[in-house]
């Protein structure tokens, strides 16, 4: 019986997508978005997803209760009670073993005091997978062999300062980047991996690989980046000193993270078993339920701004793939000049 279960997620980004640092700093935004301090590419915090995940799926069964759906015997609501930190002597976690939110995404009790239960799903960063950049040859989704390789996708041969297209010609702009084309011979098995996990067509007919190197630059040099400013109330102008801009992952972004399922069968409540999930595909279709609340409620900040939903394409284990490779396509007679920019 295995102790453990992974399960990856596909999202698409319908709105910007502003998860924050939690405070300003100096540069050419006033509210930066979170990055992976290896790479500098954009990304959302596990702590982030689990926190969403949890009011959501609790916003799913309290629903449920409430419409007598399900839990007819259960007195506590849900939410917001099991989706807080449960550290309100009124507003506590239920902390009972037949409870899908509290054992799934744990419970506390309180400062100092024993017995919390770490919960059954842990959820991975939220990593760029597909970028969309505005291009000559209108938007291209823009990855690389190392974030390729998160989905179980090897890519040889993608070395050279260049674009690898399935069609290359004229060189190609990536934002301010202006890079020769190469061809890509195994795009055909790149696609074919990604239409596995459920990526739009319009997505996969519109691939750009480039070099690893190059691909933090391209992201975060394509950001949306947006101003606002605040309302005063009584006069409907714009507050004195009041303007700030933020940047935002654009909309069409593609998404990869993982939650990995606990087997329940290995954990105790204090010394009861649980019993509001059975094994590891429990634990993840219990997560699910906060998907169509991602599509509709969103994740992050600015939400009242449009920013935010994300629509879950994929979500299950992850397809078995084998090695490609780019090589064997020459540079295109067009686009041998050395990469230069605009």
């Amino acid at each position: 019986m295995a102790s453990y279960q992974k399960f990856v997620q596909i999202g698409l980004a319908l709105d910007p997508i502003h998860v924050g640092t939690g405070g300003a700093r100096i540069g050419r935004v006033d509210l930066t978005i979170v990055r992976d301090p290896a790479t500098r590419v954009p990304k959302i915090p596990g702590s982030s997803l689990a926190g969403v995940y949890r009011t959501y799926v609790a916003m799913h069964y309290e629903e449920q209760r409430q419409q007598q759906m399900q839990f007819q015997g259960r007195q506590k609501p849900f939410y917001p009670d099991c989706a807080g930190l449960g550290l309100d002597d009124n507003r506590g976690h239920c902390r009972q073993p037949d409870c899908p939110v509290c054992t799934v995404f744990g419970f506390a009790r309180g400062a100092g005091q024993e017995g919390g239960f770490a919960g059954l799903a842990a959820f991975t960063d939220a990593h760029v997978l597909l970028f969309p950049v505005p291009t000559r040859q209108g938007p291209m989704w823009v990855t690389s062999p190392m974030v390729l390789e998160m989905i179980g996708l090897t890519v040889n041969g993608v070395s050279d300062n260049a674009v690898y297209v399935e069609n290359p010609g004229n060189p190609l702009n990536l934002g301010w980047l202006l890079l020769k084309t190469r061809k890509c011979n195994q795009m055909d098995a790149i696609k074919q991996h990604l239409n596995s996990l459920s990526i739009p067509d319009y997505i996969q007919n519109r691939l750009a690989l480039v070099p690893d190197r190059l691909f933090a630059h391209i992201v975060n040099s394509n950001l949306e980046v947006r101003t606002s400013v605040s309302i005063n109330p009584a006069t409907g102008a714009a507050e004195e000193g009041a303007l700030f801009s933020y940047e935002a992952l654009p909309r069409g972004t593609v998404l990869m993270w993982e939650i990995i399922a606990k087997n329940p069968a290995h954990f105790r409540i204090g010394s009861q078993p649980i019993t509001a999930v059975s094994n590891s595909t429990d634990v993840h279709n219990v997560t699910k339920q906060a998907h169509p609340y991602l599509e509709h409620l969103g994740i992050g900040g600015m939400g009242t701004r449009g920013m935010g939903r994300v629509k879950v394409v994929y979500q299950n284990a992850l397809p078995a793939t084998g090695p490609v490779s780019c090589q064997g396509g020459g540079a295109s007679e067009q686009g041998a000049e050395q990469t230069e920019t605009q």
